[in-house]
């Protein structure tokens, strides 16, 4: 029996994790960042990053065909997700645990550059960052 901080140390282990600067920088450089939220939608509702798209971890393998850059692409949904796995992807929730456990399932869905922000919205808030609330 594995208990979740076991589940979650072992993820950490296998994925990239950025810590929020890197996130910030990243953000700064793009026009059209991949940043996905995978909080619950209360939680999203409360304060959140500017661009970013709220999939809870629970359903979030399957609303990626939806996600703004695939839907706008107007490919089939199996290219269109290849096309964004090509992309790097960061994945955020409250604490860095859930988004960890998120970024570990996309890489075995195929996605090899995606991220985990260490630390969560609880560090970018901490940090000083701006949220929209």
């Amino acid at each position: 029996m594995k208990t979740s901080q076991q589940l979650v140390a072992e993820a950490k282990a296998a994925i990239k994790e950025v810590d929020v600067a890197q996130l910030a920088a990243y953000l700064q450089q793009q026009s059209e960042p991949l940043l996905i939220d995978v909080r619950e939608p209360a939680e999203f509702s409360q304060a959140h990053i500017v661009g970013a798209v709220n999939y809870p971890r629970g359903v979030l393998e399957m609303q990626l065909p939806n996600h703004p850059l695939v839907a706008a692409s107007g490919c089939a949904a199996e290219v269109a997700l290849a096309q964004l796995a090509e992309q790097p992807l960061y994945l955020i929730c409250r604490s860095g645990a859930r988004s960890a456990l998120a970024a570990e399932s996309l890489q075995r869905m195929g996605f090899s550059d995606v991220y985990s922000v260490a630390g969560g919205m609880m560090a970018w808030q901490d940090a000083g960052y701006p949220v929209k609330a």
